[in-house]
C-alpha cells in the first residue's frame, strides 16, 4: 500500500476515514448471517399484522432476502399467530418469532399490547390512506383541481375534514349508507357494483374493501384535532446490496404520537428514483434490473423516506486498487469507499497538461497562457525560473502522473494562484448572477449594475455564503445604493419570494405546496402561507423614469402591519420558516431576520448541502444530487456520505467557498484523468474518472478570442418590445464573462444556451448539441473572421517567422495547453511543409480552425 497524504483536518473527519479505511481489506471476508425485519416490533391491538422478512446481510449489509422455501414459528401462538410471513396479534404478551430458511434460523421479538380492544379504523390514520394507495385521491382522479363527476377530494388527503365532508355530507350524503355499508357508493364503485370510470379499485373481499366497511358500519367517524398525529415513518431494509435479477420486498412501519407503530406497506405508496437500476411493484416488491444505485421512494400520508439499493457492477476489479488509490482528503476517502461498493475501479491521475487545461477552465473561466502553459510543464511556476526543473520530454508531458511530495505543492501553488486571480472573481461573480437573475429585461439599467456591482464585491472579499446570503435576506434601501434590494425587484409578491428563496438557498421547489400539500415531500400548504407571510410586510416605492433611461429608483422597506390570507382557510397561517417555530402576528419587527437566521443556520440540513451541490457541479459537471436545485428528499444524491460530509465541512470553514474550492481542486477525485477504464466505462454519477464536458458557452466564446487575439464585441443589448438599442457599457476586448446583464445581444452564447436569467432554475443553461451550433462552428464569424482577422495570432505566427515546428508547436499548446503528440507532430508537418507564402496562412487557419472545432478543444476533460 503506498503511503498516502493526508492535509489535516478536525478529528471530526480524520475519526471515520479510519474507520472507512478498512472497510477495502474485510469487506470481501465478511460472514453471511440470516436475521429478521423487523428486528423487534410492537403489535397494539387484537388483530394488528406486521409483515416478516428474513435477510442475508453481511457485516452490516443487506445483500438479499431469502425468500423461497422460508419457515415461521412462534412460541406462544396465544400471543402471536404467523400465517404465511406475516405476525397477527393474539394476546398481551411476548413471543419469540423464528425464521428458518435452508437449515439456517433467525428470530425476532414481538410484543403485544391492548390484544383486549379490536383495532378502530380511524379516518385521518387509515381511511385516506386507504383512498390514496387506490389512487382515489391522485391528480388524475378526484384529487384533480376540478375533481372528477362532480366529487371532489383533496390531492393525496392534505384536507382531512373537507374530504370526511366530502364523503359523508356532500350531494346529501349519498356517498356512504351507514345502515348498509355495501350499498355505499364509496365502496359499490370502486369495487365494480356500480358503473365506475375509474375501473375496479378493489375486491369486495379485500382487506382495504373491509377498512372502509367497518369504519362506514361504526358510524364514519370524522377526524379530531386529538388524534393521534403521524410522527415518522421507515423502510426496511433501508439500504441493500442486491444484483440484477435478484428481489427484494420492502416493509413500512408508521410511528404515531399516541406510540403506537402500524405496518402501512399495502398503504405505501412506491415508486422508483433511478428505474435503470431497480423497478418497484405497487405493494413494494423490488426487482433489479441494472447496476449502479439507485432507490425506491417510499410515501405514506405526505412522508417519504427512501430504501437504497446498490447493485454493483460486474467488473473484473482488484479489490487492493481501492486500498492503494492515492488520497489527498475526505473527499476521496468517501469517494472510494462508494466505488468499492460499485465494484469500479478508479481510473489514474491525470497528467499536467490535461490538469492543467481542466483547472483553468473550471475555476476561473479561462485558458492558461502560452506562458502559463509552458512554465508549469517544464514545472516551474511562472516567474520562478531557478525552480529545479524536472526533465519532461515533450513526449510525456500530457502522460506525467508523478504524485510525490513536489507534485502536490507544484499543483496546490497553482491552485493557490488561480484563487487569488481577478478572472475568479470575475468567473465567480458571473455564475452568482446567474442564480440571482441579473437581468436588464427586469430591471433597471442602474439597478443591474448596482447588483452586479454588491455580487462582485462579496466574491472579492470573499464574503462566507451564510453572510452574503442574509444581506440579500434582510436587503432594505434603495436600488442604486444597496444593490441586494434588487433581489425584491425581481420577486415581488410573498408568493414568488418564498418560491425563489427555497429555489436559490435551499434546492428545494416548494411551489407545488401553494395550492394543496406537495404530493412528493413533507411540506404543506400551511407551511408555504406559513413562510410567504413572512414577506407579507414588504414594502417598495419609486421605479419612474423611462425603462431604459436608467433613472428609475426603488426602495425597499417593511412596514410594521400586514399579513398573507392563505386561501383555502380564509386566514393567514402565523409567519413561520419551513421546520421552524411560528412568529407572535403582534411582533412588529422585521420578519426576515428570523427568517434569514434559520435559512442561514449551521443546524438547517439544506442550505449548506444546496451551496455544496452547486460548487460541486461547476468543476464536475455533475452535481452530487441532479438536477442541481432539486433537493427533494425523493431525488436522492448519488453519495449521500460525500454530500453529508461537504456540508459539515463547509459549516465547520464559516461557509468559505473559496476554502470548499481549495478542497475540491486539491482531491485526488477531482484530478483523476478523464480516459475511462475498462472496469469504469459505464460510470456517469460516481466519479470513477473526470467526466468530459462542452465548455459552458460564455467560456468558450471567450476561449476563441483569447486564442485567436482578437477580442469580442458587445454593443447591442435587448429592449422593450423585442427590439435592440446601442448600448456602450462593454468596450471592446470585455469577456463574455464579464457581461454582467443577460439582456446583451449575442447570437452566439444564445445558440450555445447560455442562461437567459428569467426563472431561477438551472434549467435555464443548456449544453444541449444541435445543428445550429455545429453551422457555428463550421462558418460562423465567432471562429472564421477572426482568425482571418489582420491581427489575429495567424497573423502574428507568420510575422514571427516560427518555422513549421514552432506554429505546430504553439498552435496546440494555445489551444490544448498540450504539445503535439509524435504521431500527430509527424501528420501535420507534411501538411504544413513544402507550402509557398502565399498558401501558407491558408494552412495554419486551416490547422488552428482543425484545433478548435474538435472535441478535446470544444470540452474540458
Amino acid at each position: 500500500m503506498i503511503t498516502k497524504i493526508i492535509m489535516p483536518f478536525s478529528l471530526r473527519y480524520l475519526f471515520p476515514l479510519l474507520c472507512i479505511s478498512v472497510i477495502f481489506s474485510v469487506a470481501g471476508f465478511a460472514q453471511e448471517s440470516l436475521v429478521v425485519l423487523p428486528e423487534s416490533f410492537v403489535l397494539g391491538s387484537k388483530g394488528a399484522e406486521q409483515q416478516l422478512l428474513l435477510e442475508k446481510r453481511q457485516g452490516d449489509r443487506y445483500v438479499g432476502e431469502a425468500r423461497e422455501g422460508d419457515v415461521w414459528g412462534s412460541s406462544d401462538p396465544q400471543v402471536v399467530n404467523i400465517v404465511g410471513n406475516r405476525a397477527i396479534a393474539v394476546g398481551d404478551g411476548t413471543s419469540t418469532l423464528t425464521g428458518v430458511w435452508r437449515g439456517q434460523t433467525a428470530t425476532t421479538q414481538a410484543h403485544v399490547r391492548g390484544s383486549s380492544e379490536a383495532l378502530a379504523w380511524e379516518f385521518r390514520r387509515h381511511i385516506l390512506p386507504v383512498l390514496a394507495k387506490q389512487g382515489c385521491n391522485a391528480g388524475s382522479c378526484h384529487g384533480a383541481e376540478g375533481g372528477k363527476g362532480g366529487f371532489k377530494l383533496s390531492l393525496l388527503g392534505y384536507d382531512p375534514l373537507t374530504d370526511h365532508w366530502a364523503l359523508t355530507r356532500e350531494a346529501r350524503g349519498r356517498r356512504i349508507e351507514l345502515g348498509d355499508p355495501g350499498r355505499s357508493l364509496v365502496l359499490a364503485k370502486p369495487s365494480g357494483g356500480v358503473a365506475h370510470k375509474g375501473g375496479l379499485r378493489f375486491e369486495v373481499d379485500s382487506p382495504d374493501y373491509r377498512v372502509l366497511a367497518e369504519w362506514i358500519m361504526a358510524g364514519a367517524a370524522p377526524p379530531d384535532e386529538n388524534d393521534p398525529k403521524l410522527v415518522s415513518v421507515k423502510v426496511l431494509p433501508e439500504q441493500s446490496t442486491l444484483h440484477p435479477g435478484d428481489e427484494q420486498q420492502l416493509i413500512v412501519t408508521a410511528y404515531y404520537s399516541d406510540g403506537r407503530q402500524e405496518d402501512v406497506t399495502r398503504w405505501a405508496r412506491f415508486s422508483t428514483a433511478d428505474a435503470t437500476v431497480a423497478n418497484t411493484s405497487s405493494d413494494g416488491l423490488v426487482s433489479v434490473i441494472g447496476h449502479g444505485q439507485g432507490a425506491i421512494v417510499v410515501w405514506f400520508s405526505s412522508r417519504v423516506v427512501l430504501a437504497q439499493i446498490t447493485s454493483p457492477y460486474d467488473y473484473e476489479v482488484d479489490a487492493d486498487l481501492f486500498a492503494e488509490a492515492p488520497e489527498r482528503n475526505f473527499i476521496d476517502t468517501l469517494v472510494l469507499e462508494q466505488l468499492a461498493s460499485l465494484n469500479l475501479a478508479p481510473s489514474p491521475p491525470a497528467g499536467d497538461a490535461e490538469f492543467l487545461r481542466r483547472i483553468y477552465l473550471d475555476t476561473i473561466g479561462t485558458l492558461p497562457t502560452l506562458e502559463e502553459t509552458n512554465a508549469f510543464l517544464n514545472n516551474r511556476h511562472p516567474g520562478d525560473g531557478d525552480m529545479e526543473d524536472r526533465g519532461e520530454t515533450e513526449a510525456d508531458d500530457s502522460e506525467q502522473t508523478a504524485r510525490d511530495v513536489g507534485g502536490f505543492q507544484k499543483r496546490d501553488h497553482l491552485i493557490d494562484t488561480l484563487l487569488d486571480r481577478e478572472e475568479f472573481v470575475d468567473y465567480w461573480s458571473y455564475k452568482w448572477s446567474d442564480l440571482l437573475l441579473v437581468n436588464g429585461r427586469r430591471l433597471r439599467p442602474k439597478a443591474v449594475k448596482s447588483y452586479y456591482q454588491w455580487i462582485r464585491q462579496q466574491v472579492e472579499k470573499n464574503t462566507p455564503w451564510d453572510e452574503m446570503v442574509r444581506q440579500i435576506i434582510t436587503a432594505t434601501g434603495d436600488s442604486h445604493n444597496n444593490g441586494e434590494t434588487n433581489f425584491y425587484a425581481l420577486h415581488q409578491t410573498p408568493e414568488d419570494l418564498t418560491e425563489n428563496v427555497c429555489l436559490a438557498f435551499l434546492g428545494l421547489s416548494i411551489g407545488c405546496a401553494k395550492c394543496h400539500d406537495h404530493p412528493l415531500e413533507k411540506w404543506t400548504n400551511d407551511q408555504y402561507y406559513a413562510m410567504a407571510n413572512l414577506f407579507a410586510r414588504l414594502r417598495s416605492k419609486g421605479w419612474g423614469g423611462d425603462s431604459r433611461s436608467g433613472e428609475g429608483l426603488r426602495t425597499l422597506y417593511s412596514a410594521t402591519e400586514g399579513d398573507l390570507v392563505q386561501p383555502r382557510t380564509g386566514k393567514p397561517q402565523p409567519p413561520a420558516p419551513l421546520d421552524a417555530e411560528p412568529l407572535p402576528f403582534e411582533d412588529k419587527r422585521d420578519r426576515r431576520f428570523a427568517l434569514a437566521h434559520w435559512l442561514t443556520s449551521p443546524e438547517n440540513p439544506y442550505f449548506s448541502r444546496a451551496i455544496v451541490n452547486r460548487v460541486w457541479a461547476n468543476f464536475f459537471g455533475v452535481g452530487l444530487v441532479e438536477p442541481i436545485d432539486d433537493l427533494r428528499i425523493s431525488n436522492p444524491p448519488s453519495n449521500g456520505k460525500l454530500l453529508d460530509a461537504l456540508a459539515a465541512w463547509l459549516v465547520d470553514n464559516d461557509f468559505d467557498i473559496k476554502a470548499l474550492v481549495r478542497l475540491i481542486l486539491q482531491s485526488e477525485t477531482y484530478q483523476r484523468s478523464s480516459r475511462s477504464l475498462d472496469a469504469n466505462q459505464a460510470d456517469r454519477r460516481f466519479h470513477s474518472r473526470y467526466y468530459p464536458r462542452r465548455l459552458m458557452a460564455e467560456v468558450l466564446h471567450d476561449a476563441i478570442g483569447q486564442v485567436t487575439e482578437v477580442p469580442g464585441k458587445f454593443t447591442r443589448i435587448a429592449s422593450d418590445g423585442g427590439g435592440s438599442e446601442e448600448t456602450k457599457e462593454y468596450p471592446e476586448g470585455t469577456r463574455a464573462i464579464e457581461l454582467y446583464d443577460s439582456a446583451v445581444v449575442a447570437p452566439f452564447l444564445k445558440t450555445f444556451g447560455r442562461n437567459e436569467r428569467n426563472i431561477t432554475c438551472e434549467c435555464e443553461r443548456s449544453n444541449t448539441p444541435s445543428l445550429v451550433q455545429i453551422l457555428h462552428i463550421n462558418n460562423g464569424d465567432t471562429m472564421n473572421k477572426r482568425l482571418q482577422d489582420e491581427n489575429s495570432c495567424i497573423a502574428k505566427a507568420i510575422a514571427s517567422g516560427d518555422d513549421d515546428e514552432a506554429v505546430l508547436e504553439k498552435a496546440f499548446l494555445r489551444t490544448l495547453s498540450r504539445r503535439p503528440q509524435a504521431e500527430e507532430k509527424e501528420e501535420l508537418l507534411k501538411f504544413l511543409q513544402g507550402a509557398n507564402e502565399e498558401d501558407r496562412r491558408g494552412l495554419i487557419e486551416d490547422l488552428y480552425w482543425g484545433i478548435m472545432s474538435s472535441r478535446e478543444f470544444l470540452f474540458n476533460h
